[in-house]
């Protein structure tokens, strides 16, 4: 989204100017082919631009290449340890690779994992989280804080700098919102590499979310981030539903209508909640998925004011209810008929029904 260098992972370009790409990963048994595949396919299928796997074993990579040979997503190998599984995975045709320089051995092993990459142009992500900081910035800062995540990102960045390899994606990652925040203000001050953004270790649907919304949304609006990715304690699937919905929150997915609704008070005279929960399902029900906003406000005398920006509108009580766009009442209709009647202006000014 904001950083200067391009990278390409697969078919999928990010940094630069590109739209930030939605990213998750796998969490069947590595080993097992079909569920590899079935799984690779549904999170593709959600809207997953980019799959990441982990590979402990040989005979993972093996598999990982099988699967590759299948799909079109791009899909990135997952290596801590063993820099012979890197290496297995490139030959295998995998589009991206991450790794943390720090425990993936010595220098020398490392060197042989960038040269493998540097022959077919593969990126390696540069992966740093708080749980694996390296020792010597533990003990010079005495904790793990953000400034150490930066230190220890940009280190190994310029650990594969220093071979001659530039084709790199960094990524930091703590499960302390603010310090994740900060962390990576600080790399993206002093690096053109494209960032891969996320809360690591986030926690169920309902806390992950939460986290993910203000850690993630915070970083996107303040100009970080070219990948996310939302981990949760879920199914991956969850992940990437959640992804979109924070990027079409901050503006920057257009694929749904945005649905406002009043939150209620002392005049409100009809159960808003449920028809604000009808419409929205309705809209989907109906496909209509087009970048319009649809009010549902619970006062008929400031309701179409307060939601003079909606391109449609409804609003009740006391049994009666008007349907409006732009802030103008199209009609009254009886309270039980809004949601009909709304659905109804809609489709005719989209040109969904004859």
């Amino acid at each position: 989204m904001n950083s200067k260098k391009v990278v390409k992972i697969g078919d999928v370009l990010i940094g630069g100017e590109n739209p930030i790409a939605i990213q998750s990963m796998t969490n069947v048994n590595p080993l097992d082919e079909v569920a590899l595949t079935k799984q690779i396919e549904e999170l593709s299928h959600e809207g997953c631009q980019i799959i990441r796997l982990a590979v402990p074993s040989m005979e993972a990579a093996e598999i990982f290449g099988r699967v590759k040979r299948k799909i079109d997503i791009p899909m990135v190998a997952d290596i801590h340890f063993d820099y012979r599984l890197a290496i297995e995975a490139i030959s295998q045709g995998v589009d991206k690779i991450r790794i943390n320089p720090g425990n993936i051995g010595s220098k020398e092993n490392l060197e042989k994992v960038v040269k493998a990459a540097r022959k077919r142009q593969i990126p390696i992500r540069v992966g740093v989280n708080s749980g694996s900081l390296e020792k010597d910035i533990i003990a010079k800062r005495g904790c793990v804080d953000a400034e150490g995540l930066a230190e220890s990102a940009l280190r190994n960045l310029n650990l594969i700098e220093d071979m001659g390899y530039d084709n790199l994606v960094v990524s930091l990652k703590s499960s302390d919102v603010r310090m994740n925040y900060e962390a990576h203000k600080l790399v993206a001050a002093m690096t053109d590499h494209p960032i891969h953004i996320g809360i690591t270790e986030s926690g169920t649907v309902k806390s992950g979310k939460l986290k993910s919304a203000v850690g993630l949304g915070s970083l996107i609006l303040s100009g970080v981030g070219d990948t996310m990715r939302v981990s949760l304690t879920a199914d991956p699937i969850e992940e990437v539903r959640f992804a979109k919905d924070i990027l079409y929150s901050i503006g920057l997915r257009k694929d749904r209508v945005n649905l406002v609704s009043c939150p209620t008070c002392g005049r409100t005279k009809i159960n808003l909640e449920k028809l604000a929960n009808d419409v929205e399902y309705a809209l989907e029900k109906e496909g209509i998925n087009d970048p319009i906003t649809v009010a549902v406000m619970g006062c008929v005398v400031n309701g179409p004011g307060e939601a003079k920006e909606a391109d449609y509108g409804l609003a009740g009580g006391d049994g009666k209810g008007i349907i409006f766009s732009k802030g103008e009442v199209i009609k009254i209709v009886e309270e039980e008929s809004l949601l009909e009647e709304l659905l109804k202006v809609i489709k005719k000014d989209r040109e969904l029904i004859v």
